[in-house]
């Protein structure tokens, strides 16, 4: 016999998940343009990312050592500082860097194509897409290649290179964290930002980056907003996401998240796009809402199958 559901409850959820969602559509489709105020509030790239995943890893960290959560094992360890590298410092490091030339909004577009790797990855782990999956994946890979080809972006070969990476990197390290020995959730989230935060404060040390004066408040504040709403919030609200909504619904900040930095960079920060970086984009969400259908259907196909 199940208890009957709360008459509060259920609208107080509903109201919880469309939060979260802000959350990850506006914070993060916002961060894009955030780091590069901060950029150019002078902190240099992999400094300003590895600071800020460090300190808001710490203060995740202790809060929930604080509140009796487990931490990490040696072996989880080590499989979140593989995550910190390909996640945080290949993935989040190389838009830091990129954005030294690209645009916010076109670094964002460029970041879309994540989901279009995981495809690619899920595939060679033996997950078999389903053919709307497929579709999509070729759909969303045409407007990469339109983007890097012809675009704004393409004038940029360093920018093109950080943002080919960065994408590849975020995808492989989530496909390859299924399975693995990890702790809970936020405090693998916390593990990641630790780990990764600290990779990149050495190899922006090791590459020569530095500090060629006082860093400009509106930089400052940039840093500070990207630490605590980027990463704590951030974070925090997509895996809340992932253990009350439909993965899909969760993952669907990626095809939110280059439109909201489009609008942002062309609002705030007077950025321009051309029509071919416009049309690509169009191209890659319009494959990544194809493969997050398919991701939808899936399970229901399978579970019709079953019967």
């Amino acid at each position: 016999m199940t208890s009957p559901v709360s008459p509060v409850a259920a609208p107080a959820r509903g109201l919880f998940v469309v939060l979260a969602l802000l959350a990850v559509y506006l914070i993060w489709g916002s961060t894009y343009l955030g780091i590069r105020f901060a950029l150019e509030g002078g902190y240099p790239p992999l400094l300003m990312a590895g600071g800020r995943f460090l300190l808001a890893g710490s203060m995740m960290y202790a809060v929930l050592r604080a509140r009796a959560e487990a931490a990490p094992t040696r072996a989880q360890w080590k499989n979140l500082a593989l995550m910190g590298l390909l996640m945080m410092g290949l993935g989040n490091g190389m838009v830091s860097i990129a954005e030294q030339w690209v645009s916010s909004g076109l670094a964002a577009v460029a970041i879309a194509s994540t989901p279009l790797w995981m495809g690619l990855f899920a595939l060679l782990r033996g997950q078999r897409p389903s053919g709307l999956e497929w579709v999509g994946i070729g759909i969303g890979f045409v407007g990469v290649l339109w983007l890097n080809a012809g675009s704004t972006l393409s004038a940029t070969p360093w920018g093109l290179v950080a943002l080919v990476i960065a994408p590849i990197a975020w995808a492989y390290g989530s496909i390859w964290s299924k399975g693995r020995d990890l702790p809970s959730p936020f405090m693998s989230a916390a593990g990641q930002m630790i780990t990764g935060g600290v990779m990149m404060l050495v190899a922006g040390l090791v590459t020569g980056e530095s500090f060629h004066g006082m860093p400009t408040l509106k930089g400052t504040l940039s840093v500070v907003y990207l630490m605590t709403f980027g990463s704590i919030i951030g974070f925090t609200a997509y895996v809340w996401l992932l253990h009350h909504v439909r993965p899909t619904l969760a993952g669907s900040y990626a095809y939110v998240n280059p439109v909201i930095a489009v609008m942002l960079g062309a609002w705030l920060a007077n950025e321009t796009f051309t029509t071919h970086d416009l049309g690509a984009m169009g191209v890659i969400l319009f494959g990544v809402v194809a493969i997050t259908l398919g991701k939808a259907r899936a399970p229901r196909a399978a579970t019709e199958e079953a019967r």
